[in-house]
């Protein structure tokens, strides 16, 4: 809870100038994103620019009173960095046969709203699965994550044949799903 009360001071901070917040965004955020540019065709004079960028839209929304931080705030800063820099190789011509697929380019802001939402409910599903007890996590987790076929988690798990094992995986993921649905609708 700490560490969430810093961020938000820290963003408190940067919405009202504060020359020591703006200093610790910055010294806690520029060399990973300045490592991350020059490895990805760019230059010390691109990821200065590109966290410039970075922190204006990051002081844009700690002035909005509607803006709400979910995850931390470098990963935040990160992902704003990373986006920019793809759409400016983008621009650029150095990242086009890997964008091609892509039929517009999304907002950064649209774009990391998606990330976070996504992450926090990656989150939520890690403590449900976890919460989930022994065998239905080692069970789920054989099928979904390590693609074993039935046969293989039948006898893994000791039921007699891969329809057991089948209604077993069913009963545990309806299970899952209850976990998720519950934690997910608390934390909203």
């Amino acid at each position: 809870m700490k560490a969430e009360i810093n961020e938000q001071a820290l963003l408190n901070g940067l919405a009202n100038n504060d020359r020591k917040s703006i200093e610790f965004i910055y010294k806690n955020n520029f060399n990973s994103i300045q490592s991350f540019i020059i490895n990805n065709n760019g230059s010390y004079d691109d990821a200065r620019d590109i966290f410039q960028e970075a922190m204006i839209a990051l002081y844009e929304k700690a002035r909005s009173n509607s803006f709400i931080l979910t995850c931390k705030l470098n990963t935040y800063v990160h992902s704003i960095c990373r986006r920019l820099w793809l759409k400016r190789l983008q621009q650029l011509g150095k990242f086009s046969n890997q964008m091609d697929h892509l039929e517009e380019t999304v907002s950064v802001e649209e774009d990391l709203e998606t990330h976070l939402r996504r992450n926090a409910e990656f989150m939520i599903m890690e403590r449900a699965l976890n919460s989930l007890g022994e065998p239905c996590k080692s069970l789920l987790e054989g099928f979904y994550l390590k693609q074993l076929d039935m046969q293989t988690l039948a006898k893994d798990f000791g039921y007699t044949n891969a329809d057991n094992a089948k209604n077993q995986k069913y009963k545990c993921l309806v299970r899952l799903k209850k976990l998720f649905f519950t934690q997910y609708n608390i934390g909203e």
